[in-house]
């Protein structure tokens, strides 16, 4: 059998309590053979076949100084990183660089719209195509384009020749002055007139006859041809216009200047109705006169004496715009055999 290891351990057996969990006595090493290895020199190379283990402290310091470079390369690693962060940044950011706004002089410079969610408010686009127009309207245009598309005689194109502006606007600030008195008016003409009669029972009461706008198409022909009519409006507009299509004839005969203004709804105001076909003014007051003057005179220069032109000048047959296009390239195939044919004459 072999003999038992007598060796004793390094340390005291009285203050050693945890040698049962170490290792055994044999495998370590003495420590002074530990110390004189540390402490050999570096130029001498241990004898063959001695292998020395490194201590404690020496796997220590070599954990220390592995530790020590690897921070050293994380920390030069990262340096370059970032570094070479750096100049990526500064090259993109001279690429994306802008110009400085300039400032402006005034809140009223014109500047970019934005049609963005709370920005400037979005423009106007037609969506007409979008829509279900009510019936009333799809028939308004239809007639349109037929009064377009079809030839249109005489007696009715002529309604389609109004004053201008500044003439229709001086007509009907002329005939507001001479509107018809309201009901309340009325009431208190009447008030006065017997208030008068009762405190003279005797006495004959005269009021003055008013001087106001003539409305109604009845009316109207009436005075033109009893020649008490001065002046005559007549709306372009109004359905059917066989109700007023003979009335620039019976002007013209009974030599009363007129005038053809747009609309009927405007000559309705006047006299405190929705439409008035035809008005007419019987007399003006002495302070109107020089102004209804210069009104007889247009009526007279644009509409009396031009009877006869506009008695011959028809109206309608223009064409929608793909017939237009169609003359028009028959007109140029037209052209160009006419040429052709002059080559060879």
């Amino acid at each position: 059998m072999p003999p038992k290891n007598t060796q004793k351990s390094d340390k005291p057996a009285g203050k050693d309590t945890k040698a049962k969990d170490t290792k055994p006595a044999a495998v370590a090493k003495p420590a002074a053979k530990d110390t004189k290895a540390a402490a050999a020199p570096k130029g001498k190379v241990p004898a063959k076949g001695k292998v020395e283990k490194a201590t404690p402290a020496q796997k220590a310091g070599k954990g220390a100084a592995a530790a020590a470079k690897g921070a050293k390369g994380a920390a030069a690693k990262g340096a370059k990183g970032a570094a070479a962060k750096a100049g990526k940044g500064a090259k993109g950011a001279k690429a994306v660089v802008k110009k400085p706004a300039e400032q402006r002089l005034s809140m009223w410079d014109n500047k970019k719209p934005n049609y963005g969610i709370g920005g400037d408010i979005q423009p106007k686009r037609d969506v007409t195509h979008f829509v279900k127009w009510p019936r009333y309207i799809l028939l308004q245009r239809k007639r349109r384009v037929l009064n377009l598309r079809l030839k249109v005689p005489p007696s009715i194109n002529q309604f389609t020749n109004t004053v201008d502006t500044n003439t229709a606007a001086n007509i009907f600030k002329l005939l507001n002055k001479y509107r018809p008195e309201e009901k309340t008016d009325k009431k208190k003409r009447l008030l006065v007139a017997a208030q008068a009669r009762k405190d003279n029972p005797g006495a004959p009461v005269k009021t003055p006859k008013p001087l106001i706008v003539k409305s109604g198409v009845n009316h109207v022909t009436k005075l033109i041809e009893e020649k008490r009519a001065s002046f005559v409006v007549i709306a372009h507009d109004v359905d059917p216009i066989e109700l007023v299509i003979f009335l620039p004839a019976l002007c013209r005969k009974q030599d009363i200047p007129y005038v053809i203004v747009k609309s009927k709804a405007r000559l309705g105001q006047v006299v405190h109705k929705k439409t008035a076909s035809c008005l007419a003014l019987t007399d003006v007051r002495d302070e109107d006169r020089q102004q209804f003057g210069q009104l007889v005179t247009v009526a007279r220069a644009q509409y009396n004496s031009k009877y006869e032109e506009m008695r011959r000048k028809w109206g309608g047959g223009v064409l929608g715009p793909k017939s237009q296009a169609v003359a028009n390239r028959k007109e140029k195939q037209k052209q160009v055999e006419a040429q052709e044919k002059a080559k060879y004459q």
